[in-house]
């Protein structure tokens, strides 16, 4: 059976940064034609970011559960956003200031079992206004997540 994204409209509110006919989109500032139940302009979305767009929920064949719509866990996922040493590597972000224990906590399970790093943003917990970048965080071997760090020190944006 094929996944629909409504009601959820989280890429659309901000939770993956986008930028939709010039106009960028991130945590605490949702793209302009977003609704909250769906987008003003839908019929003329651009092909990218939009249309070209799929969170791991809605894609056919996802492996995620049923009840992992980003609206509903609290974290959005891009299955294989990159590779890294042969390996698939899964970005999840959170539908809010942090993704839910029980979501990471899964999230993290999955990553062991299937063996794809996870990179994974937060919200600085220290304070209460929404970053536009959050911290990035990596889960998987030691090597990934220094890694991932390297990457950070030189600025080079994973996504």
């Amino acid at each position: 059976m094929q996944r629909s994204c409504q009601p959820c409209t989280a890429c659309c509110d901000g939770w993956v940064q986008i930028k939709v006919k010039g106009c960028e989109a991130y945590p605490g500032h949702p793209c302009p034609h977003s609704t909250g139940k769906g987008c003003d302009d839908y019929e003329n979305r651009p092909v990218d970011p939009c249309r070209q767009f799929e969170c791991a929920w809605v894609k056919q064949g996802s492996k995620l559960p049923d009840d992992f719509r980003p609206n509903e866990c609290g974290a959005l996922v891009i299955d294989g956003l990159l590779t890294w040493q042969g390996l698939a590597v899964d970005l999840a972000v959170p539908v809010g200031r942090e993704i839910p224990e029980e979501t990471l906590k899964w999230l993290m399970q999955y990553a062991e079992k299937t063996m794809r790093p996870l990179i994974y943003q937060q919200q600085d917990p220290k304070s209460d206004k929404l970053e536009k970048n959050p911290l990035t965080l990596a889960y998987g071997p030691p090597a990934f997540q220094q890694w991932v760090l390297e990457q950070q020190a030189k600025g080079i944006s994973l996504w």
